[in-house]
């Protein structure tokens, strides 16, 4: 006897994170990566290689990301909104984007208890970013 085939679709499981990894364009490599070591207090992992040029932000695990230069790295203010932890409280480090060349274009901003609250900020390279904290 042969097997009946099924007519039910499997069910993908959602995945556990959408997004591996990013990266923030820069056409001043070293002016970006000052602004970035300054908010967050860090000194990134710098590689070149060739036209690329690429920082790192300290990542044990979870989501990895850099500060990247070279053709096709054009830094916008459209486009998809990237979200970095702000940490315990967003606060600290939206303090230091002014003193880093950065503006801030959002204050922090309550979205309900829940979730916590956000900021938006122009780096010194144009990139329009966001911040994320619960707190």
């Amino acid at each position: 006897m042969g097997v009946i085939p099924s007519n039910k679709k499997k069910v993908q499981k959602p995945f556990t994170n959408y997004v591996t990894w990013f990266e923030i364009p820069a056409v001043n490599f070293k002016q970006a990566v000052n602004f970035y070591n300054h908010i967050y207090s860090i000194e990134m992992e710098e590689n070149f290689n060739g036209n690329h040029s690429m920082a790192f932000f300290p990542a044990n695990n979870g989501i990895g990301g850099a500060v990247v230069a070279g053709p096709g790295s054009t830094p916008s203010d459209t486009g998809a909104l990237i979200y970095l932890n702000g940490g315990k409280d967003l606060n600290n480090i939206l303090s230091k984007i002014a003193e880093a060349g950065g503006r801030i274009v959002m204050p922090k901003t309550l979205i309900n208890e829940e979730h916590g609250y956000f900021a938006i900020f122009i780096d010194t390279e144009g990139n329009k970013l966001a911040l994320h904290s619960k707190n």
